[in-house]
């Protein structure tokens, strides 16, 4: 069985967990950096990206999740996920987020986004995408695939095996993300290693 840590220091981690397992996958809760041994895959959840990141350095996490990210492990990082990932936290995508860019929770708001992410997408509805309290990705490396933009702004980008979209596919009962992440970890586990995450120079 597919094995996806999903970080819970902070934010909807529960609901995360209950998408991953509808597809067939064990959701394990990491909190500590021994809760990354033997994960699959790795989801980094919305939440208060300050707060989150202080649980991180208060936990010790940033260079365990820095290693298992750049051993290749697939990642889904959603809203503060995606901030997470920036160069100003654990370095990992070439790109760098603006926190709160939609605006705050009154001007949280729904978009139908297609997002070109192989067969799970293929032929398929829009993503129902929620934006609350939502960042973008403010400006990239060119080794940032952008997926999806809202008003120019990018929302959904990707490198390698590292998904990172500012919204929350958990609440709408969108599981083809995680349904990606899933397939991610299962080729690698029987294919060839993927191209390794950005690391700093």
């Amino acid at each position: 069985m597919t094995v996806v840590g999903v970080l819970a220091l902070q934010g909807d981690f529960e609901a995360h967990g209950r998408v991953l397992e509808r597809l067939g996958a064990q959701a394990r809760v990491v909190r500590e950096s021994a809760d990354l041994d033997g994960l699959d895959a790795l989801v980094i959840p919305g939440g208060e990206s300050t707060t989150m990141s202080l649980g991180i350095e208060r936990e010790g996490l940033a260079e365990p999740l820095r290693a298992v990210v750049r051993a290749g492990t697939p990642v889904l990082g959603t809203c503060a996920g995606l901030i997470m990932l920036d160069r100003d936290h654990l370095d990992l995508l070439d790109m760098r987020a603006r926190r709160n860019a939609f605006g705050r929770q009154v001007a949280s708001f729904e978009e139908e986004l297609d997002l070109p992410l192989g067969d799970a997408f293929a032929g398929s509805p829009p993503v129902r995408a929620v934006f609350i309290r939502a960042p973008w990705v403010e400006e990239h490396g060119e080794v940032i695939d952008v997926l999806a933009s809202v008003d120019g702004h990018p929302v959904a980008v990707r490198h390698g095996d590292i998904l990172a979209v500012a919204f929350h596919p958990e609440i709408t009962g969108e599981d083809r993300l995680h349904r990606w992440l899933v397939e991610r970890a299962a080729a690698r586990r029987t294919g060839p290693t993927p191209a390794p995450a950005h690391e700093a120079a």
